[in-house]
């Protein structure tokens, strides 16, 4: 007698291709999920800063980080010794500076402390076992911060399209090692969607990040191959 050959039938290979379509499809909506949270977090980000920025502004008449009054106004208590700035009306620093003091390139990481001490934007006061600020992360684990310009006083403009083009020479926010395809989304939100124009502006992320006035911004328009970025807005 012959012997029957077992084998699936076709109902039994739809089946299988349906379930692979809805895992597939699961997986894709959630790391669409995933990318649209990183989007709406860092655009909380830069709005929860700046009305951080103008709320300190306004009740202190004083720039945060900037404030030369800031450690007789909270005592040792709560800000550490000499975490104050000079009064000239510029944050200097660069922007992921960590070292707190009344020098005026540690006037950037001085300003997270003031917000804090101000109850402004959450986070400790308290320095980390190597006398460092925690600065704030995004949504990808990487750093925020603030920087005006290049980070000296008077500052120069960054992140020039071109050379008549003056940059971005006010304090800013940065916001570092964002994908490339979420630094598109929150241009597009908060700006014109274009990396080397507006008031937000687009680097590559390198180590250090350093943002001096020879830094160009990425060329037009954002691109969505994972490549890290570093974006910056004007407040």
């Amino acid at each position: 007698m012959k012997r029957g050959q077992s084998g699936f039938t076709l109902v039994e290979i739809a089946i299988v291709l349906v379930i692979i379509g809805l895992l597939i499809g699961g997986v894709l909506k959630g790391q669409e999920m995933i990318t649209q949270g990183r989007i709406k977090n860092a655009i909380i980000d830069f709005s929860g800063v700046t009305a951080a920025y103008y709320a300190y502004i306004d009740r202190y008449k004083a720039l945060p980080g900037d404030d030369s009054q800031a450690t007789s106004r909270w005592g040792a208590a709560i800000l550490p010794t000499n975490a104050y700035g000079n009064g000239d009306g510029v944050v200097t620093g660069n922007y992921y500076q960590t070292t707190p003091g009344s020098a005026a390139s540690n006037e950037t990481a001085d300003f997270w402390l003031h917000l804090r001490a101000a109850g402004l934007v959450t986070g400790s006061t308290s320095l980390d076992s190597n006398g460092k600020v925690t600065l704030p992360v995004n949504s990808s684990g990487s750093i925020i911060g603030v920087q005006t310009g290049d980070g000296n006083s008077p500052p120069s403009g960054v992140l020039k399209s071109s050379g008549s083009d003056s940059g971005l020479a006010s304090l800013m926010i940065c916001s570092s090692n964002l994908p490339d395809r979420v630094a598109a989304a929150v241009d597009a939100q908060l700006d014109d969607g274009r990396p080397n124009t507006g008031s937000m502006r687009a680097k590559q992320t390198a180590v250090p990040d350093t943002i001096t006035s020879s830094t160009n911004p990425m060329g037009a328009p954002y691109s969505d191959t994972g490549t890290a970025l570093t974006i910056c807005r004007a407040l």
